[in-house]
């Protein structure tokens, strides 16, 4: 999406909040790992993986205020934030808060990704949707959902699930149809439970290794941030 952004004149920086990162996709603009590594936390507490992951989560939080120090020196248009790819670490710790206000909550939002490999069936659907309802109400932020690696689906697998969000009755139909597997007994609780929250609506298919839905993603943007327009018209 950055390559994206860059070739179409916008002014963009990317930013790396995961301090476990072994290798990244991208070269970051701004890297927590300049302050925060995972192998120094593990070594100074003696810690394994999962409790420096939540230990580095808090000393992330102490130095928010150095990164958006940097940040604001770039004074680009729009920052791309990467966080860490455990969603309990971002999303349900109080340190996820002190981010939000750091960067800015109402210059802020969430770009949820739900995996096509969950979503296939009617019950690993319901399951990504609340997660997603989840940060959705921890973060409190305008949320954007996205269909990742649509590349990998066939058109019709594609739609089912698109159909699946954007018309609540398509999924219900399909957990009644798959009601003999035991988890759909929870399944339909959980639809009935999140479907009057404001999840179910708009998501878009995407694909970073094809370019699908990029242009999509950011008139998303314009239209949370500046109500539509491009950057710079009046």
């Amino acid at each position: 999406y950055k390559q994206w952004l860059d070739d179409h004149g916008v002014d963009t920086i990317v930013i790396n909040m995961d301090p476990g990162a072994d290798a990244l996709p991208y070269e970051p603009d701004v890297d927590i790992r300049e302050w925060i590594s995972l192998d120094d936390v593990m070594q100074e507490y003696g810690l394994g993986p999962n409790g420096a992951q939540i230990v580095a989560a808090d000393l992330m939080a102490a130095s928010i205020s150095k990164m958006t120090a940097v940040v604001d020196t770039y004074g680009s248009d729009y920052a791309l934030i990467d966080t860490p790819g455990q969603l309990e670490l971002f999303a349900f710790r109080e340190s996820s808060q002190l981010f939000v206000r750091a960067f800015g909550r109402d210059s802020s939002m969430v770009v949820y990704l739900s995996d096509p490999s969950l979503c296939r069936t009617p019950n690993g659907f319901i399951s990504a949707m609340v997660l997603g309802a989840l940060v959705e109400f921890r973060l409190q932020l305008p949320t954007l959902n996205l269909l990742s690696k649509c590349d990998t689906l066939s058109d019709d697998d594609e739609q089912r699930m698109l159909d699946w969000f954007q018309v609540s009755y398509a999924l219900y139909g399909d957990l009644l149809d798959s009601d003999s597997e035991p988890e759909t007994v929870i399944g339909m609780e959980l639809f009935k439970a999140i479907e009057n929250t404001g999840v179910f609506g708009e998501i878009r298919a995407v694909s970073a290794q094809e370019g699908i839905g990029l242009e999509e993603i950011y008139a998303a943007a314009q239209l949370n941030f500046f109500g539509g327009d491009d950057l710079g018209e009046e």
